[in-house]
């Protein structure tokens, strides 16, 4: 698991350059990319970080007009992340980096590996990670007033 962090780490370092970015704002991006209109609290409990630590990041990803943060109508303290165009063209790249490896991967293990490759990380899972991956995040869209699903 180590050596394949690094190989794919090793993968995104060329276009983390190019694009001024670190690690911590890579995996920002995708989760962003994944959950649209994410809470600042809830981003922070996805990635386990300090606040401080996410606002640093957050700021950086800001001022590269990465990510816009919107303040929810019924609650103004609440921020609403999105990625703007510039941000989901950056992670659609740095995803872009990632997949050639996996679908080379994939095509290699072939169909029935693959769908075990995925049973086995999903048992890896903790549950609080489970139920993220299952989770609408219904909040408030801070844009439309009403949530992600229209309701």
């Amino acid at each position: 698991m180590l050596l394949v962090w690094r190989d794919l780490g090793r993968v995104l370092a060329p276009v983390l350059d190019e694009l001024g970015l670190g690690n911590a704002h890579c995996r920002a991006l995708q989760i962003l990319a994944l959950h649209p209109g994410l809470t600042v609290g809830a981003l922070q409990d996805v990635l386990g970080v300090t606040k401080q630590s996410l606002a640093r990041t957050l700021a950086e990803l800001q001022e590269k007009q990465l990510v816009t943060s919107l303040p929810g109508r019924q609650d103004r303290r609440q921020r609403f992340l999105r990625l703007t165009e510039v941000g989901r063209a950056s992670e659609a790249r740095l995803f872009a980096a990632q997949r050639e490896r996996l679908v080379s991967a994939y095509r290699e293990a072939g169909g029935n590996a693959v769908t075990g490759f995925r049973q086995v990380l999903r048992g890896m899972l903790s549950e609080e990670s489970r139920i993220f991956l299952a989770s609408d995040f219904r909040q408030v869209d801070p844009i439309k007033g009403k949530t992600r699903d229209g309701r």
